[in-house]
């Protein structure tokens, strides 16, 4: 697999700028392409208005909620902490929507404070009625069917524990007639991919549930828009996706004179591209020949889990550590790039949805100290990273702003922040 020579936002003398300000590895993210990103989103398809949630769990730093929230993004939320995390952040909690597997009562203040819910199974419906009586709620149903590349990003269907199973709405209406309780809002989430037709498909099945509950005045259709990190990849088009989905709300409308309002909850879709990891080569070893030539990063799965989770493909682009003029080009070698953890799952350059595999890339003879730029990696990447395996602390995260300035907007941890917690 090859790749362009250098990266979108993080060109050479860019790299050695930001190397050299805040060392390797970290995370750069690129306000431009964040923005732009989110004109996209707030431009999907609707009749009768829309809310764009950002699904929290893709990138909680504050810097990225709060850019969001100027933007007039709404925030979905996968646990109580992601909550309190963006209520820290300044979000105000009547724009935070809840989906979680835990219970009510953990999360009975915010609650109060304005945040909304979607109960995501019959007996998170029934402990959320004991606990408010007479309240109004979403409902997370589960409609039958899926998409995703693999199983772990398949969140539909019946090999899916998330929501509730669609054959079970008439248990919801009991449940919602005992306490009381006001079904404002029908969730689904089937999971990542492009195919347009499968969203339609799942798109119908919840308008079928919302004619079922005469109170639903809003819609949440969920994330899982993917977007391409490289060659061969397809991005969900928005519009072609959320076009028959519109088509069919006005319908509806039409018929009943009920106009849903839309929500949408994109996290991939918002911040992959718009996110790198700038990292070092430290070391290049070989296997002799017939074997295998290997490049050593600075990171790995301590900020990049995904490819040893899921087989996930990211670019990568190496930037010579050095300008050098008048010498002979490198030659082309392929090389299997892995993390710095003592650990042989470690790998950065896996084969699609293999994670146990190796696999090359092409790359202009590498030397030790070379930069790399790893894209696509704003998303599930700092969110979801062994942290702190064989103790390595958390990288530093920066924002490149539109006006080209770069803005640290975390810090790299400490030893001490590392053991902070431990008692002895």
């Amino acid at each position: 697999m090859t790749t362009p020579d250098s990266h979108p936002f993080i060109p050479a003398e860019t790299a050695r700028n930001l190397a050299k300000k805040f060392g390797t590895p970290i995370y750069v993210y690129d306000e431009k392409t964040l923005r732009n990103n989110a004109a996209e989103c707030l431009a999907f398809p609707s009749a009768f208005g829309l809310t764009v949630r950002f699904a929290i769990k893709a990138c909680p730093t504050a810097a990225v909620l709060k850019l969001f929230d100027s933007l007039g993004l709404h925030f979905d939320a996968s646990s109580i902490h992601e909550v309190r995390r963006a209520m820290h952040a300044g979000i105000a909690p009547e724009k935070i929507s809840l989906s979680t597997q835990e219970l009510p009562r953990e999360f009975a203040d915010e609650i109060s404070a304005g945040i909304k819910f979607n109960a995501c199974s019959l007996d998170q419906i029934e402990r959320f009625g004991k606990e408010f009586p007479g309240a109004r709620l979403g409902v997370r149903f589960n409609p039958g069917i899926g998409s995703g590349a693999n199983g772990k990003t398949n969140v539909g269907g019946p090999d899916s524990s998330f929501g509730i199973w669609h054959e079970h709405a008439g248990a919801v209406r009991e449940l919602l007639r005992r306490y009381g309780l006001t079904l404002e809002r029908i969730h689904t989430h089937i999971g990542s991919g492009s195919d347009p037709a499968v969203w339609q498909r799942a798109a119908i099945s919840s308008l079928a549930m919302v004619r079922v509950f005469p109170d639903v005045d809003t819609l949440d259709f969920g994330g899982g828009y993917k977007v391409a990190r490289v060659a061969g990849e397809k991005t969900t088009d928005l519009q072609k996706c959320g076009a028959p989905i519109r088509d069919a709300i006005v319908a509806l409308a039409q018929e009943t004179g009920r106009k849903l309002k839309f929500e949408i909850e994109p996290g991939t879709y918002l911040v992959a591209n718009a996110g790198a990891i700038l990292t070092r080569v430290q070391d290049v070893v070989d296997t002799g020949v017939g074997g295998r030539n290997f490049i050593k990063l600075d990171t790995g799965m301590t900020e990049i889990l995904r490819p040893s989770l899921y087989g996930a493909q990211h670019p990568i682009f190496i930037e010579p550590s050095l300008i050098r003029s008048n010498t002979p080009p490198r030659k082309v070698v392929d090389y299997v790039i892995v993390g710095h953890c003592c650990e042989s799952g470690d790998l950065v350059s896996c084969a699609p949805g293999a994670p146990e595999t190796l696999a090359t890339r092409a790359f202009p003879q590498v030397e030790i100290g070379d930069l790399c730029v790893i894209g696509g990696a704003g998303a599930y990447c700092s969110a979801m990273s062994a942290k702190n395996y064989n103790s390595f602390p958390e990288a530093a995260e920066v924002m490149l702003t539109t006006d080209s300035a770069f803005r640290l907007i975390r810090r790299r941890q400490t030893l001490d922040q590392i053991i902070q917690n431990e008692i002895s």
